[in-house]
């Protein structure tokens, strides 16, 4: 049976899944923790949320390239596609966090901890279907 590069329930996506949330839950527990230290000390949730984001995706891509999507293709065209998905993963959380901190008053710390989730499945789902897909030959075999 051929894995379908979209068919979002195969083994091949499941395990690309569990790899992706392992390699997220370290970052993104570093990250968070590192957030709310410098938040405390600091203040500006916003520009820290961005030089941590900027910090994460970075790490992630190096990650998520090689071993939850094992991508052969060209680092400069997925580079490319991984900085535009990661731009958009970035405003839906900077969105995130104005609507709920600055609009509804939410704590900063629950808000942002709600959109690293959100961001998350939106990027995995970017990650897979644009920036890493699988390469489709002439006879239709994924490689």
């Amino acid at each position: 049976m051929i894995d379908e590069p979209n068919n979002f329930f195969s083994k091949k996506t499941l395990r690309q899944f569990s790899s992706y949330v392992l390699i997220g839950v370290l970052i993104n527990v570093l990250g968070y923790a590192t957030y709310l230290a410098l938040t405390y000390l600091w203040g500006a949730p916003k520009l820290t949320m961005t030089a941590l984001y900027l910090l994460g995706a970075s790490i992630g891509f190096l990650a998520n390239r090689r071993i939850t999507f094992q991508h052969d293709g060209g680092i400069g065209n997925a580079g490319v596609r991984y900085l535009l998905a990661q731009l958009a993963g970035y405003l839906l959380n900077l969105v995130l966090l104005l609507l709920f901190v600055d609009w509804f008053d939410f704590p900063h710390q629950i808000a942002q901890a709600i959109a690293i989730v959100v961001v998350a499945i939106f990027l995995f789902i970017v990650l897979r279907i644009f920036v890493f897909a699988p390469s489709v030959t002439v006879n239709r075999v994924v490689r």
